[in-house]
């Protein structure tokens, strides 16, 4: 299968639409000068560091790399692991470990590994380590919540030396571009082996082959990386020998760390500081292509939202363009399907087209509140999770506790610790007494069909439940289609089928963020940070 390579088509407005376009601007509301510009990579680097420090708003919770499923440890894991294909800053997907794969038939994938590739501990990467690395999200004893994503693999084997062939029980067209995200990742089957259970946690190692190694784990206070010397892509030998990453919770204390230059930068800027670092004089603000978008996940079916008029006015009842500005410190727009734009990059030729025939989001108190009463919700009780995890969900929280106030809903706001928010998305107990969550949900690879297989019934990613037939029928049509340009045309439909539905109701988009201090310069921008070794390209920005 071919993949498109192609960026999205850019528009004058900067939207998540242009998320993949080099230089593409946003206006200021009003006119104006540009409000800011989206690009995947920030200026190269013009000499090395012997350091730099990073910061991350949490620490992550596990350097396993069948266990990471959150932003913090894919922050790291990118420069220490990596796939069997690899997502590019440009939103492409290129060869990585494998130098090239092959579709013979429907069911099959057949990958050829780059050959002399070592592990931190110089030994050679074969055949048997990918098999043994793939096949642990398959072990109900990992709880990979990666697992799903193998459920059509019905066999992963060696083949030959530096050959694996993986065959199916139905043509499944994600699966191989999931081999560039976490799903795809090798590490050495020797070393999992020995690790046992204290594989990528603090008191454990990782062993993979990425152009840093973990140094050391102070769990509460830091992580450290160290050079790859051995690193075999020569085109990405690190130029900083040493990264360390600080874990900042509190997006005020975050943010006085860019200020003071005692963390050289970090990916997610707060949206409360984007206008005081934009305009500081410490460093820059960079925005980059992003997959993602906000949206309010339904985690019960069976209380109110189960009805979908009663979703229907909770979304009419959003005021989204005042949401951008308060969560979103104004970059951004609000949203008309629950997968962003930016994820678009597979056919963006027709991307436009696809959103153009969504209906814009609808703002109508008064008809949300009608449809409250057809429903019979008047005063029933929903419960929204919050954190302070970071800023913007307090604000989106407060938004819908709000609307719902004003429709006659009463929206309960459950407020709990940063780590127990992460947990929802991990484990279904934390979900009980929930009815919403709000999410920044995420594409891995730039194809939406991805975002969409979280939908399916029975899906690790389905928080809710969800279940709809014609919906899984339009699923499973799409991801059996090989050409690139129809697969979108098929991923439209469940586009379509989700925005009619609500099983997630979309808030709003923004492009990615990363802050880099004035001494450094080099860091890819957008979300593909999170599978791409975007450390190694980070330098000095003065020789």
């Amino acid at each position: 299968m071919s993949r498109a390579t192609a960026l999205l088509v850019c528009s004058a407005v900067v939207t998540a639409a242009t998320a993949g376009c080099s230089g593409a601007t946003g206006s200021r509301p009003g006119g104006g000068a540009p409000a800011y510009t989206v690009t995947p990579n920030s200026p190269a680097a013009k000499g090395s560091l012997d350091s730099f420090t990073w910061s991350l708003y949490a620490e992550p919770y596990t350097l396993d790399y069948a266990l990471a499923y959150d932003y913090p440890p894919n922050t790291v894991l990118a420069n220490v692991c990596e796939q069997l294909l690899r997502v590019t800053p440009d939103m492409k997907i290129e060869p990585g470990l494998a130098v090239k794969y092959a579709n013979p038939d429907p069911k099959t994938w057949v990958y050829t590994l780059r050959p002399d590739v070592k592990f931190h501990d110089g030994s050679t990467m074969t055949a048997d380590d990918v098999v043994a690395s793939l096949k642990r999200h398959m072990d109900p004893a990992t709880g990979s919540p990666w697992g799903s994503s193998f459920k059509n693999v019905a066999s992963i084997k060696k083949s030959g030396p530096l050959e694996v062939t993986i065959r199916l029980s139905k043509p499944d067209a994600l699966l191989n571009e999931l081999m560039a995200a976490s799903p795809g990742t090798v590490e050495s089957a020797t070393f999992l082996a020995k690790a046992g259970k204290d594989y990528g946690g603090p008191k454990g190692k990782v062993n993979c082959t990425g152009p840093y190694a973990l140094d050391s784990w102070a769990q509460g206070d830091s992580l450290t990386l160290k050079k790859n010397t051995a690193y075999w892509n020569r085109s990405l030998t690190p130029k900083t020998d040493t990264v360390t990453f600080t874990f900042i919770e509190d997006s005020s204390a975050r943010t006085n760390a860019f200020l003071s230059g005692t963390a050289d930068g970090g990916y997610m800027v707060p949206s409360s500081s984007l206008a005081q670092l934009r305009t500081g004089s410490k460093g820059t603000v960079y925005f980059g292509p992003n997959t993602a978008a906000s949206d309010l996940a339904v985690l019960d079916f069976k209380g109110p939202l189960g009805d979908l008029k009663v979703r229907q006015a909770l979304s009419m009842a959003l005021d989204r363009k005042s949401i951008v500005k308060a969560a979103a410190g104004g970059i951004g727009i609000p949203a008309k399907a629950p997968a962003a734009r930016g994820a678009w990059a597979l056919a963006p030729e027709k991307a436009d087209d696809y959103f153009k025939a969504l209906p814009e989001p609808e703002y109508d108190v008064a008809g949300a509140k009608k449809l409250i009463a057809e429903a019979g919700a008047t005063g029933r009780k929903v419960t929204l999770v919050t954190s302070s995890l970071a800023p913007e969900i307090s604000v989106v929280a407060n938004a819908v506790q709000a609307a719902g106030k004003q429709i006659g809903l009463d929206v309960e706001l459950k407020a709990v610790a940063p780590e127990a928010y992460s947990s929802i998305f991990v484990d279904p107990s934390a979900r009980k007494g929930l009815d919403l969550v709000i999410t920044n949900g995420y594409d891995n690879t730039p194809d939406p069909l991805e975002f969409y297989q979280y939908l399916r019934t029975g899906d690790f990613g389905n928080y809710g439940n969800w279940s709809d037939a014609e919906f899984d029928a339009a699923f499973d049509k799409a991801n059996a289609e090989p050409d690139a340009a129809r697969r979108a045309e098929l991923t439209a439909e469940l586009q379509r089928i989700a925005v009619r539905e609500l099983p997630i109701i979309p808030l709003y988009e923004a492009p990615y963020s990363v802050f880099l201090g004035s001494r450094v310069t080099g860091a890819p921008t957008g979300i593909a940070q999170l599978y791409y070794p975007w450390a190694a390209t980070i330098g000095a920005a003065q020789q």
